[in-house]
Formats: structure tokens, sequence, C-alpha cells
């Protein structure tokens, strides 16, 4: 197979983080132009100086920090430094995070009007202030331009965008829209809008066309100040909005350098954590992170030093396939899949232990996890038993479904075996997809894994096999991961599947029971019933196999900086990649541990 390389596998990953864009398929990205200081820059003390291993340009154009070009800007290569939201969410508190927006409530319980009132102390970089009217803009923007990630949430939901005066903003909807704050407005894991500049973008002939360079006003602590194919460099603004405001105390941290590791081996990048070079990095494998902890005591993991090592990802990890697709359009077929996945080995032989096999589609965040132990949800559980591991019972099913063993002990039908080659990414998927293979094998399957430069491509395509791959949509409660599966989504084979819903499924009962209860508030009772309910089918018909919660097992070296994330350290309650939309708050959070 041809070797998944690291810059392939965090372009994949970036596609996986936005569940909810709309972006245009054939829309070029904006020129790369270099950022290059007119005089050298100033040098900053490298105990003023964090260096992060990621990437700027895997999935960026080089110089475009407008977040309304796309594609051609991420917040996941260093923006996120720049822009701030109305609000970000602590997964870890359960707890909104108030920052431009003081509050933002919703009018009534018929959650038809939102009421926005912005901190008065909030400012661009240029020092004029944030008002109603940027939000109007960024809100009005997202509904004008197809190109925007929330185009589709704004234009079928929003009514009105009005200000009421210049730090109170009222949104009306067309219809109850209780997910709206959250999901749309609220910035975590990679989810959420921020605001933009009304007065610099409005003056660009084409808002969605300007780069915005290092010239765009942005709100956020860091202005960027070197930009070329090698590292990215951002320095403070001693003039922050938010320290006045109280809302973060004065940064330790002056310059903030994004060194580029997309061609370098992961060996590469853990020596330079190990070396101290590097004061986090992308995340890592479990042997990996685990030698770099052996052979660096001033290295930390989310789990400090002790095994699984990393935090609960918002991107479980499922074994999908094509439901159109015969002889996976059988849910009997797909049950039979299910039965082979022996999950409590593999929370022994990868996890040491750690219950990170799981049943469901979504992360088990508090909300979720008091969902998940709901009595309506036990009920659905308790009658289709979703993480059985019985090859007896697989074995009836796939002899039901006329399939038969031949003399290599594997299933065939018609002179063919059961193909369950496994489409997946080396360096994200090389601990698990091995294994799954194996377990398949021993219950009869056809099963390998393929981790060539095509596996993504065949999964849009709707290819013969298995698809390990995750579902990046819920964190607060179950609805957006239910509603992957909703049938308006399910695209024909022949086509690609939108959007990374690979399953295709399509079901008028499913369909009927999301539309009601998609207007309904996650704690009402009768979101609960129906979402149970939904979940239940799922597991019914075995839409896809769910296999694992994600992990982000994140290298943080206390040599330079302490105050890092970690499960006995949760600050503000984000979780803890410094490429998250949250991650401006990891980084102003970190504290000098007194090495020069």
């Amino acid at each position: 197979m041809v070797k998944f390389k690291l810059a392939t596998a965090l372009a994949v990953l970036a596609l996986a983080f936005t569940p909810v864009a709309t972006f245009a398929q054939d829309a070029a990205p904006v020129a790369a132009t270099e950022i290059v200081p007119t005089s050298p820059l100033a040098d900053v003390p490298r105990d003023q100086t964090v260096i992060l291993g990621w990437g700027v340009s895997g999935g960026s154009s080089i110089g475009t920090t407008n977040p309304w070009v796309l594609p051609g800007y991420t917040h996941q290569e260093g923006n996120n430094l720049m822009w701030e939201p109305l609000m970000y969410f602590g997964i870890y508190k359960n707890e909104f995070i108030p920052w431009l927006a003081d509050s933002m409530d919703y009018t009534d319980d018929t959650f038809t009007a939102l009421e926005i009132k912005l901190n008065k102390d909030a400012k661009w970089s240029d020092g004029s202030p944030v008002t109603s009217k940027d939000v109007v803009y960024t809100f009005e923007g997202q509904i004008k331009y197809e190109t925007l990630p929330y185009h589709v949430q704004f234009a079928e939901l929003v009514k009105s965008v009005t200000a009421k005066d210049d730090l109170t903003i009222e949104v009306t909807f067309n219809a109850p829209a209780p997910r709206f704050k959250f999901e749309v407005l609220t910035e975590k894991f990679d989810t959420g809008i921020p605001i933009v500049p009304a007065g610099y973008l409005s003056e660009q002939a084409d808002p969605t066309k300007a780069p915005g360079r290092d010239a765009i006003p942005h709100s956020g602590p860091f202005d960027i100040v070197a930009w070329n194919t090698n590292q990215k460099i951002f320095n403070l603004r001693e003039d922050w909005w938010a320290v006045k405001a109280g809302r973060m105390a004065e940064p330790a941290v002056k310059r903030v350098v994004v060194v580029n590791i997309l061609n370098q081996p992961m060996d590469t990048v853990a020596q330079r954590i190990v070396n101290n070079e590097f004061d986090s990095s992308v995340d890592m494998r479990a042997q990996i992170i685990g030698n770099i902890l052996q052979q660096n005591p001033e290295v930390q993991s989310w789990t400090g030093t002790e095994s699984p090592y990393g935090y609960l990802d918002w991107w479980p990890n499922s074994l999908w396939m094509n439901d159109q697709l015969e002889p996976y359009s059988d849910p009997n077929v797909r049950k039979a899949i299910s039965l082979a996945i022996n999950r409590d080995q593999i929370n022994e032989v990868l996890y040491e232990g750690a219950k990170i096999a799981t049943i469901y589609p979504f992360p088990l965040y508090p909300n979720l996890q008091a969902f998940a132990d709901s009595p309506e949800v036990k009920a659905e559980e308790a009658k289709y038993e979703p993480g059985k591991y019985d090859l007896e019972e697989s074995a009836k099913l796939m002899e039901a479904a006329g399939w038969a063993k031949n003399g290599d002990d594997l299933w065939e039908k018609d002179g063919k075996t059961f193909d369950a080659t496994i489409q997946a990414f080396e360096n994200i998927h090389g601990d698990i997809a091995p294994i799954l293979a194996e377990m398949l094998r021993q219950a009869g399957f056809d099963s390998n894994v393929n981790f060539g430069t095509d596996a993504y491509q065949n999964m849009v395509d709707g290819k013969a096999g298995l698809y390990m791959f995750g579902h990046g949509a819920s964190l607060f409660d179950p609805f957006e991961a239910l509603n992957l599966f909703n049938g308006k989504y399910s695209n024909a084979i022949g086509s690609s599947a939108g959007n990374n819903r690979f399953s295709r499924y399509s079901n008028p009962e499913y369909d009927a029971l999301l539309e009601s209860i998609q207007s309904l508030d996650s704690k009402d009772p009768k979101f609960i019933a129906g979402a149970a309910r939904a979940l239940g089918i799922y597991w019914r018909d075995t839409i896809d196999v769910p296999v694992i919660q994600w992990l982000h097992r994140i290298p943080y070296n206390n040599h330079y900086w302490k105050n890092w994330p970690s499960s006995t350290n949760v600050g503000m309650g984000t979780n803890g990649a410094f490429w998250a939309h949250t991650g401006m708050l990891v980084i102003t959070g970190l504290q000098p541990s007194g090495a020069k």
C-alpha cells in the first residue's frame, strides 16, 4: 500500500471536523502570498515564545487571514489567535464562556428569538469598538454568501437580524431554533463562527475574496507578522481588549511560532518535542507519545504520564459502509459485522483497559453522557444490544442472508467473498484498523486494510468495503449526530457522499422522528424520547458500526511553559487542542516555567 502521508491525514481530518460546512466545491482558493516583515522582527526570548509543530499551508492559502475566504482560510493553522466569537464553550465544564458577548439568550421558550448583548470593552485591533453593526454584518453575510460555512443554517432559519442599539442585537427565526445558539454562534472544537469587522470587509470589492493578510482588523490577541511555507509568526497585541474587560489575565506568551511539519516524519516531530524545540504539536498515536514521555520527563499528556494519554475528542470512529450498495444494503449483514467486533478486547489491547470502545455515534461529553444514561436510551440498548460480541450469532445472520463459508473459512456468495476491506489512514488508524481487520477475518469476512492515498476518495465515491471514519457532529445533544443519517442527505450511488455522510442511509420512519424533535430543546422529555427512538433505529438497522471514541493524545512540553490543560487542570473547560477554535484560550493561559 502507498504510505498515507501526514499532510494528507491532516487534510482529511480538517474535512472531518467541519460537518456543517457547505463550501462551494468548485471555488478556487485565493492565491498564496507570503507575509514578509518590512523590517527584521525584534528578538523575543524563548521564555516568551511558544513554538508549535503543526502546519502553515495544509488547508489554507498563505497570507489568507480573512475567515470569509473559503477555501483558503482555516482557523486550525493559527488564525484562531486572531479571531473571536460571541461565546466559547467549555466542554469539560459544560458551560458557555461569554466573550465578545456578555449574554446570548432566547427571549422565551419558543426559541424563535435570540437577544445578544455585546461587551462594552470589545475592540478591533485598529482600536475601533466591536458593535452590533459588526454582528449584523457577520450574520447577513452568512445569509448572502453561499460559500460561507453556515450559509444554509442562516438562510433557512434566520428571519431577521436587528441592531437595537450599539451593543444589542435581536435575531428572529422562521421556526424554533433551539440549537442555533450553541451549534452556530458558539465556538468550540472546530465549529461556530467568528465575528468579522463590518468596516473593513464592507469596503472590499468582494469580502469573500479579500485575503486580509496583516491589514484586516481582528479582535483576537495576536497579529500575524510573518508567514511563509516554513513557519507562521504571531506577536501579542499589548492592547488586547479582553485583558481590560477581565476576560483573561495579561498573556505571558508574547510570540507564537507555528512550524510547518507537514513533510516531516512523525518520529522527527516527536524528537523535536523530546529536544524541547517544540512546546506542543499535532496529536500522536499511543506508542509514539509513550516514547516521548519516557525520554523527556518534562512532557505530559492530557492524562499526565499514564495511559490512555488523551482526552475525548468529538470524533468517535465507526466502520461506515454504503448502505445502498449490495451486500451492505442488508441490515442483517451490517449487524453481522458489528457482532464480529470485540470492543472489550480493543480496550485491553489498545488502551490498557480504559473504556474507549463505544456503541454511540457521538462523544460522551457531560450532556451526551446524561442522554446515554437516560432510561429511554438504556431501554433501546437492552433491546438491540449494539455492543454485543457473538460470532455464532454473526454467522447465523450471514447464513440467513445466503452466505456460506468456503474452504478458506471466508464468507462467499455467487463465487465471491465478502469484501470487508477497511479504507483507513495510517497515521491515525495505524493501530486500530489492523486489529479490526483481524477480528473480521476471524469471523469469516475477507478483510484487510487499505492505507492508500485513494482511501478517502473510495469513501466519498461509496466503493465496496468498510470505511474507518468519524462522526464530527454532536457535542451537547445527539441531534446533529443523528441528523447525519437524515434521508435528505442520502446521495445516490454515482454521486459523492456530501459532507462525509458516507452511509447514504434513507428511512422515512427515521426522518419523521428527526423532524418531530428538531424544534425541541434537548431537556424536553419529548426530545429525549424521540432521540432515543432514533438512536434505537440506528442500532436496529446498524446504519454503521461504532467502534471507538477518539482520543487526542497531544504532547505538552513543560520545559518553557506550564499550565497546559489536563484531566486534573481543566481550566476554562475547553479541549486541549491549540488548533481548535478554543486554542487561543489554551495559549493565552500558559505561564512560563522559568527556563530561559
